[in-house]
């Protein structure tokens, strides 16, 4: 893969081969944590368990505390650039409204927001390819409508 930047180094090979098998760790830990499973998420839409609650908070401390550590001691990325984390401006009003909506009907419809439809595919759950089709098209069609859309 080549950079636009010359002086930046090319990811070897050896990388995709880490990312890969880091991807299947994360989706072999989804699947055993059972934060994939339906029956896991409909409970929280319901308010009837803590269960996911406490993973998705896990994560947020997790996140949290990587990013102070990778500020405080200069984390540097694949390709030797500092680690940097701009500000975000807090969006508001009817489009954030209506994308959040969107977002969790389709997670409470499908039962899996999209970063697990890959390990529930990869589970043998083949009707989740819908799924999966269906947010790579969304995605798509967002990419291309970005620049008319009131952001």
């Amino acid at each position: 893969m080549t950079t636009t930047d010359s002086s930046l180094p090319q990811i070897k090979p050896i990388h995709y081969v880490v990312y890969g098998l880091l991807g299947v760790i994360f989706g072999i830990t989804l699947i055993k944590s059972e934060v994939v499973s339906w029956f896991r998420i409909q409970e929280m839409f319901r308010f009837q368990a803590f269960h996911m609650y406490g993973v998705i908070g896990s994560a947020v401390v997790v996140a949290a505390i990587s990013i102070l550590l990778m500020k405080r001691f200069g984390a540097y990325d694949v390709h030797g650039r500092p680690v940097s984390v701009a500000p975000k401006a807090m969006n508001r009003g009817l489009n954030v409204s209506i994308g959040g909506l969107l977002f969790g009907f389709g997670w409470a419809l499908t039962g899996a927001c999209p970063g697990p439809l890959f390990a529930l595919v990869g589970s043998g759950f083949s009707v989740m390819i819908v799924a999966l089709l269906s947010a790579l098209v969304g995605t798509w069609t967002y990419g291309q409508l970005k620049s008319r859309l009131p952001h």
